[in-house]
């Protein structure tokens, strides 16, 4: 039916940190090897929250690419663009706009949450309340497949596949649709029209499943039905009308398990982070002067990895013997804190290097960093001024 492909944005926020490296980018990483991916920078989002201070927008939005790039995500495998360059997302949320009910907005969880924990901001503006649509522009826009999230971000998938249920339910029912489905069926052929007439029946009256699955199956084979064919086809099926939007699957990912420099989770605003670029000197001297175990004053008194937050950074560098190693010492008194950190250091420290020797390229000459935004913007344009054809035309807005 849709090309497999996967979407996913981030706000730009500046320099990132290793939480992000260990949260998202090693995922995109790996993604981008497996599937059609489009990455992109959520300019538009960051002006919900930050609306009064556009300043700062662009200079993150380049920092954070390079960051991108230094991580591993490659432009060769993955098309990276900004939100704004490709402004058929807005037109797209300003038509959904019209069919989403207002009680479907209110109800987004992180609606509520947001207004709460950003309490020092005025979020009771139109563009806060509809961020979630414009989420949902952001993905259907690209009929992506699927979206990496994290647990708290699949009811905002969840009403993205509602949204284009709602859409599809009401502008799929293109005129003459049932004949033109029946028209398209004859063209499977004697032998394969009969099989799926079989098993569209088995599904619209026995709630067969297997019958539908089948019917897809056939479908995905077709080589040469043409693109409306095919959309008709899966919308009969399902005895509704056309597929003009898809619905995306949530991608689970697991949470980043990286802490910050103070055992609590790294973020900007706890002031605990080490950015991805981190000059060595720097990263060495924050996390030497990390706090440790309480307990241990001196270098002879024992200690306890569980209450100290180097440990839960051993968690994600160390190997097993080097664990052992840090675990008995602490207990034991048998090392101290400062040699306890150095494993630490010295596996930060390699992580990084090669990020940093990525990004040495892009700062010797940004002019690369815009090229592949550019690149990436004309590609995302096409794929999605391809939807909102299909969309004009399903809402009566294509003046041919």
């Amino acid at each position: 039916m849709f090309a497999d492909r996967v979407l996913s944005g981030m706000r730009p926020t500046g320099s990132l940190h290793l939480g992000h490296y260990h949260g998202v980018l090693k995922n995109w990483v790996q993604m981008q090897h497996e599937h059609e991916c489009l990455f992109f920078v959520a300019d538009w989002h960051a002006l919900t929250t930050h609306y009064d201070t556009p300043q700062i927008i662009e200079q993150n939005v380049w920092d954070m690419v390079v960051d991108w790039l230094a991580a591993g995500v490659d432009p060769a495998q993955a098309t990276l663009f900004i939100q704004s360059r490709v402004p058929e997302h807005a037109e797209l949320h300003l038509l959904l706009s019209m069919i989403t009910p207002l009680g479907w907005l209110e109800r987004v969880p992180t609606y509520k949450d947001q207004q709460e924990k950003l309490s020092e901001k005025d979020l009771s503006t139109y563009g806060f309340l509809g961020y979630p649509l414009l989420q949902s522009a952001d993905i259907l826009i690209y009929r992506a497949t699927h979206v990496p999230v994290g647990e708290d971000q699949v009811p905002h998938v969840e009403f993205t596949r509602e949204i284009a249920r709602r859409f599809n339910h009401i502008y799929g029912r293109e005129p003459g649709f049932e004949e033109k489905a029946k028209a398209a069926t004859k063209k499977l052929g004697g032998k394969k029209a009969k099989l799926y007439d079989e098993l569209r029946v088995r599904f619209q009256e026995q709630g067969d499943s297997e019958a539908l699955e089948s019917a897809k199956s056939l479908l995905d084979e077709q080589q040469s039905l043409s693109y409306g064919d095919r959309e008709r086809l899966f919308g009969y099926l399902e005895g509704g009308g056309k597929m003009i939007l898809s619905e995306p699957q949530a991608m689970l990912t697991a949470a980043s398990k990286m802490p910050g420099l103070d055992g609590q989770k790294m973020s900007k605003s706890y002031n605990n982070t080490i950015t991805l670029r981190e000059d060595e000197a720097s990263v060495t001297k924050k996390i030497r002067t990390m706090p440790t175990d309480p307990a241990r004053i001196r270098r002879t008194d024992v200690g306890n990895p569980d209450k100290c937050p180097v440990w839960q950074l051993h968690l994600v560098y160390s190997g097993e013997q080097t664990k052992q190693w840090a675990m008995q010492g602490c207990k034991s008194a048998g090392i101290g804190c400062i040699e306890c950190k150095q494993p630490v250091i010295d596996a930060v420290l390699a992580e990084q290097r090669p990020m940093r020797e990525r990004a040495q390229l892009y700062l010797d000459d940004p002019s690369l960093v815009r090229n592949i935004i550019a690149d990436g913007c004309e590609k995302a344009r096409k794929l999605a001024s391809e939807t909102m054809r299909d969309v004009r035309e399903a809402m009566g807005l294509s003046y041919g």
